[in-house]
């Protein structure tokens, strides 16, 4: 290992990759620092239960916002599939199935649950403005970040720009959908990951939602053919393949920088070290990066999800008639209508457990059994994961062991409540006779993975654009940190939520135009 590096990336985590990638294939020294004994980060693939060949995606495991160009770029072996059922909702003895490709079928689905064809068509003409949002606003993903006014300018759409950016999007929903059950599918995907209501004055809501229906131009949610850990692999050996040193079990323990050269110090797996570079990326939340510097930690942000991985012997039968192969090929949403996800809300802001934890679920292996090998493939194993909502980190900080037993029974007790058998009775056993099912809370997301709260975005998501005066090349490509040679590469940049590498993507662009201002001749870009 060298003592001086062009760039030095904290963390090797998809961001962290992709920048490797980027920056070496332009001729850049470049190494990856890792505290864990692998990379990848929140989007790898395990063998979670004893003795059963099953790589599930323990954290992360769908992807929307990862851009095609990122997977040409980088000559990635990677890739995904999509799914024809977007999602199932079970209401009473039916339930309201939305399958992407048969129109008819939806429609008699929405018609079955609300009595008529208007929620449908409500339906068909809000999706049909999210599209024509996503297609218009994917692609500056990965260019310097637009002004508001220029992002104005590139929608070319009022209403989809008072819709998104303007009003909370409670307004725009109960002013379009009567049924509290369309309502409540809608708001889901202003709810991952952020703890907030339909009515926050804030927009937070509307700035999650924002990132889940724009994903390569269309909002398609996709499964990564061989699970996430594939995504990972594969940029750490692009990485590696054009020059980056990748080192893991090297934990950072501290930056200094006078805005020229920065010092990183980390802890090798014999002695501690430190090596010198002109620009340091961080691939971590910027709580961590105050601590890394020893500066003033920024206000603390709050995860708010429950995670839970399943290994089941055969999927559950439901009361509804529906194929379970189909009911959990797209989300399956469990206590998710509008008035439940407000109640809910409003219990865990108050310090409660919600008493019907909303919650939603999809199956990676109806669409893609490579998970699994071939012994739990040929016993018809499935993988169920469940992401529980509004369960923030403040409610597992007295009792973090007994709180986490609550939650868990009482969201499979929900689960159980639509399903014409328990769930537990279809979990399979691993190979010590245990039930294949785990669970991580926000806190134990903090202390596996480093997340501040267990917030899978490092904090609150921001609308994609910068403010006008904002000039440098950091600042205008959204990874900004107050320090001219140290950007954040992660969730934590602006446009960085999700498994996206843009993030990663637009610091090493960062990076490569500092280095064109400062010699004057434009870099090897990729």
């Amino acid at each position: 290992m060298r003592d001086s590096y062009d760039v030095v990336i904290v963390g090797g985590g998809h961001n962290g990759l992709v920048a490797a990638g980027y920056l070496a294939r332009a001729g850049l020294s470049v190494l990856v620092l890792e505290r864990q004994d692998h990379t990848g980060g929140a989007a790898v693939s395990e063998r979670v239960f004893a003795g059963i060949d099953a790589r599930l995606s323990r954290y992360s495991y769908l992807v929307s916002l990862l851009p095609d160009r990122i997977v040409r770029d980088l000559e990635l072996r990677f890739h995904t599939r999509g799914r024809r059922i977007s999602s199932y909702t079970p209401v009473g003895a039916t339930g309201l199935l939305v399958d992407t490709a048969d129109a008819e079928r939806t429609r008699e689905s929405f018609r079955r649950i609300t009595g008529s064809d208007a929620d449908h068509r409500a339906w068909q003409q809000f999706y049909e403005l999210t599209t024509r949002a996503a297609e218009r606003i994917f692609p500056t993903l990965l260019q310097p970040l637009p002004t508001r006014t220029q992002l104005q300018r590139t929608l070319g759409d009022s209403e989809a720009w008072e819709v998104l950016f303007e009003r909370p999007l409670g307004e725009t929903i109960e002013s379009r959908f009567g049924d509290d059950t369309v309502r409540g599918v809608v708001l889901t995907d202003a709810l991952i990951g952020t703890f907030t209501h339909a009515h926050d004055p804030t927009l937070r809501q509307n700035r999650c939602f924002l990132y889940h229906v724009i994903g390569g131009g269309t909002g398609a949610w996709n499964v990564p053919v061989g699970g996430m850990g594939a995504l990972t692999d594969a940029l750490a050996e692009s990485a590696r393949r054009a020059g980056a040193q990748l080192r893991t079990s090297c934990p950072v323990t501290g930056i200094e920088t006078d805005g020229d050269t920065a010092r990183v110090r980390f802890r090798d797996p014999d002695a501690p070290a430190a090596v010198t570079a002109r620009h340091v990326l961080v691939n971590a939340s910027p709580s961590t990066l105050a601590r890394l510097l020893g500066a003033a930690q920024p206000p603390a942000p709050e995860g708010s999800q429950l995670k839970v991985n399943m290994l089941l012997r055969r999927l559950p039968r439901l009361r509804d008639d529906i194929d379970p192969a189909e009911a959990f090929a797209g989300t399956f949403h469990i206590a998710e209508g509008y008035d439940q996800l407000e109640h809910a809300y409003r219990e865990a802001a108050s310090g409660r457990l919600p008493s019907t934890p909303p919650a939603e679920i999809y199956c990676h292996t109806l669409t893609d059994p490579s998970i699994l090998g071939p012994e739990a493939a040929a016993r018809g194993m499935h993988t169920l994961t469940l992401f529980g909502l509004h369960t923030p980190a403040s409610l597992f900080d007295t009792d973090p062991t007994q709180v986490k037993t609550e939650l868990v029974d009482a969201t499979l007790r929900q689960l159980d409540s639509v399903l014409a058998e328990p769930i537990r009775e279809c979990l399979a056993l691993d190979a010590n006779g245990n039930p294949c099912i785990e669970a991580r809370t926000p806190l134990e997301l903090e202390t596996e993975l480093d997340l501040p709260r267990g917030h899978i975005f490092h904090g609150d998501l921001t609308f994609p654009f910068r403010g006008e005066a904002d000039s440098t090349p950091a600042a205008r490509w959204g990874v900004d940190t107050g320090y001219r040679n140290i950007h954040l590469c992660g969730a934590g940049a602006v446009r960085g939520g999700g498994v996206s590498g843009i993030g990663g993507h637009n610091a090493a662009m960062a990076v490569l135009e500092a280095v064109s201002r400062s010699s004057g001749a434009r870099p090897n870009w990729p």
